[in-house]
């Protein structure tokens, strides 16, 4: 039975097929900090408004966090497909507790700094300034830090996927979703 990634594989245009075989890792790695983009954002936005209202740092704080806790299952176990070990999660603590600082940076410059909050700005320009400062601009810039931090201390050990393909002869060509046979995504 084909894999996830091999029935998406067949689906996507023929030309970019190889270019994304070729970047899967960056691609997973894509897609669990949508997923987990997603999940702080939520977050993010609950807090500021419930419990965390007026602290609009300790909320995307402790949503970064909460996201970060979810993409270590998903990048361990499919992006990177490590195989575990015993300092992994205290590296993969540290690695995040300093994406984690890289994340909110923007948005404590952006209020404290550039005082794009109230009373010096209107309610709808400073949301506008937390969203494009936290969520934008330091997701992306920590999301950068975090894959290659990851791909440099913390995921080093990656596993070797089990040919699980039809048996070729050296000189056969391999099509890209054949590529990915190895992957064996869920």
């Amino acid at each position: 039975m084909p894999s996830l990634t091999q029935r998406v594989l067949v689906r996507v245009p023929v030309r970019v097929r190889p270019a994304l075989v070729r970047h899967r890792r960056l691609v997973k790695f894509l897609l669990v900090g949508s997923g987990c983009f997603a999940l702080t954002l939520l977050v993010n936005y609950a807090l500021r408004l419930t419990l965390l209202e007026r602290k609009p740092v300790a909320a995307l704080t402790a949503a970064t966090v909460v996201g970060t806790a979810v993409s270590y299952l998903f990048n361990r176990r499919w992006c990177f497909r490590s195989s575990w070990r015993r300092r992994e999660p205290l590296l993969f603590v540290l690695v995040s507790a300093v994406a984690v600082a890289v994340n909110v940076s923007p948005l404590i410059a952006s209020r404290y700094l550039l005082n794009l909050r109230e009373p010096w700005v209107g309610p709808v320009t400073q949301e506008l300034a937390d969203f494009l400062s936290g969520m934008v601009l330091g997701t992306f810039v920590a999301m950068l830090f975090r894959f290659w931090a990851m791909q440099r201390w913390v995921f080093t050990r990656v596993e070797q996927p089990e040919p699980d393909g039809p048996r070729r002869s050296p000189g056969s060509q391999v099509s890209a979703a054949e590529a990915g046979a190895g992957e064996g995504d869920a």
